[in-house]
């Protein structure tokens, strides 16, 4: 292990090989830093399915008992149970997860009490230079004795049952009509959540890839690579369900199949829990609810949200920024292009599962198929992301702003990368933080403007 941890400690979390990269020890470091920056007298830990991630848990909990926290240990768990655990015992958290990466990998989720960010401008860069501090030339991990009055005691608590009833609360399924939804857990800790959460709803679950295996022997449990959803597509068909679920191997991001095997864009999920959470607001009083989306997200979704009488903020992509936004805002729903959604109801953290809800309510609501439902969703052509690699991203980006400069109609802004709009199109060119490449996003009002949009970026970009 090297004495600089800025490879592990990313943004928005900590993520890692194991052990090549970290091991107990720094984990155990973590947890001791972890309460001397964010404070408290006790915090709730909880890990998913990986091989590595019991025992990086618990010495996570005894470094933080350590330093005087009693702990709430809630096993295995989705990020997003965590979340509910942090919220409802308004406790700082941590999730030990590496989400969708491969077995090899692992990290650290951290929140403050209920469920707010803990990232590189609220807390992650001063946790990271505190271990920094503890660790010696070679990289081994010397924590300083506390001084403490007691070490902190550790409990377990079981969660899942409460996070269940509280997503239940917040959309109710028991009359809608029956129906037949395929779910594909990807071995990831979906197999852990839905079970409870579907138990007694009118749905006919098909289950995929139930069992917890952080090994993921079937496919990696990232449904943002369309190659990981051939198998749920196949089994929709095949079973003639209604809709199909695909959940990440930390189940706090679920991608949605419609019933010809299609996916569904995240952006016309977001679109559709964005009418359902305005009328909800609106018929409690509020005049004009707050809807957030990321700079990627379609263009759907902010006309969608005007069309509603709701207000659309645009923010940067990532966690961190649409939390904060939604806290300056009140917003009532944040969605991204990732699949990760977020509720003012869920203490603004993102829930995939609550998300999967919400759709499931308005498909079960009418008779028709989910395409048919979505389809008002789907006003552009998109191109989805693509990377490419480039040495000098800067001067990339620079050769693309130049070339559409001055064009008239053209507006550029640089909320988060380069952004540039015509009257029926817009591109979006972000540089990666952690690798040499630029990541395109472009939409179209037909497919034909899409393709030959995404095509002149690309070539100034690679060529």
């Amino acid at each position: 292990m090297v004495r600089d941890l800025k490879q592990l400690v990313k943004a928005y979390d900590v993520r890692g090989v194991v052990p090549d990269q970290w091991d107990e020890s720094l984990a155990h470091a973590f947890g001791a830093a972890f309460v001397e920056v964010v404070g408290g007298s006790a915090v709730v830990v909880g890990h998913d399915m990986r091989p590595s991630s019991p025992s990086l848990s618990r010495a996570f909990a005894e470094g933080a008992a350590s330093r005087g926290a009693d702990v709430v240990e809630i096993g295995l768990c989705s990020t997003d149970q965590l979340y509910y655990a942090s919220g409802s015992l308004d406790l700082p958290g941590a999730m030990f997860t590496a989400s969708h990466n491969p077995a090899q990998y692992n990290g650290i989720k951290l929140c403050r009490a209920g469920a707010a960010p803990v990232g590189q401008d609220t807390g992650l860069s001063d946790i990271r230079e505190l271990v920094e501090s503890w660790l010696d030339e070679d990289g081994k991990v010397h924590v300083p004795a506390a001084e403490v009055a007691a070490v902190g005691a550790l409990s377990a608590k079981e969660t899942l049952g409460g996070y269940a009833d509280h997503l239940r609360k917040l959309v109710d399924l028991t009359a809608i009509r029956p129906l037949k939804v395929a779910v594909d857990a990807g071995n990831g800790m979906g197999g852990h959540t839905v079970p409870t959460v579907f138990d007694g709803l009118p749905l006919d679950v098909v289950p995929m890839y139930f069992e917890l295996d952080g090994t993921f022997p079937n496919h990696e449990a990232n449904p943002l690579d369309p190659a990981n959803l051939v198998d749920l597509q196949a089994k929709v068909r095949e079973v003639g369900a209604d809709i199909g679920l695909a959940f990440d191997g930390d189940a706090d991001r679920c991608f949605v199949i419609d019933e010809n095997g299609d996916p569904v864009s995240p952006s016309a999920i977001t679109a559709l829990v964005a009418e359902r959470e305005i009328a909800r607001a609106q018929a409690s009083g509020e005049a004009n609810p707050t809807i957030i989306h990321n700079l990627i997200t379609s263009w759907t979704v902010p006309e969608v949200v005007r069309d509603l009488g709701g207000v659309p903020v645009r923010t940067r992509v990532g966690h961190s920024f649409i939390k904060q936004e939604m806290a300056d805002t009140d917003a009532v729903f944040g969605g991204e292009h990732s699949a990760h959604y977020y509720f003012r109801d869920f203490w603004r953290a993102d829930t995939g599962m609550l998300a999967a809800l919400h759709v499931l309510a308005a498909l079960g609501g009418q008779d028709g198929p989910l395409s048919a439902l979505t389809a008002k969703y789907e006003r552009y052509a998109a191109s989805g992301e693509i990377n490419s690699t480039v040495a000098d991203q800067a001067a990339a980006t620079e050769k693309v702003r130049a070339a559409y400069a001055g064009l008239e109609g053209v507006t550029t802004d640089e909320l988060d990368g380069l952004t540039v709009a015509g009257p029926d199109w817009w591109f979006n060119l972000r540089a990666s933080n952690t690798e040499p490449l630029l990541r395109l996003n472009a939409e179209a009002k037909d497919p034909a403007k899409m393709a030959e949009l995404r095509d002149g970026v690309l070539a100034i970009v690679r060529g």
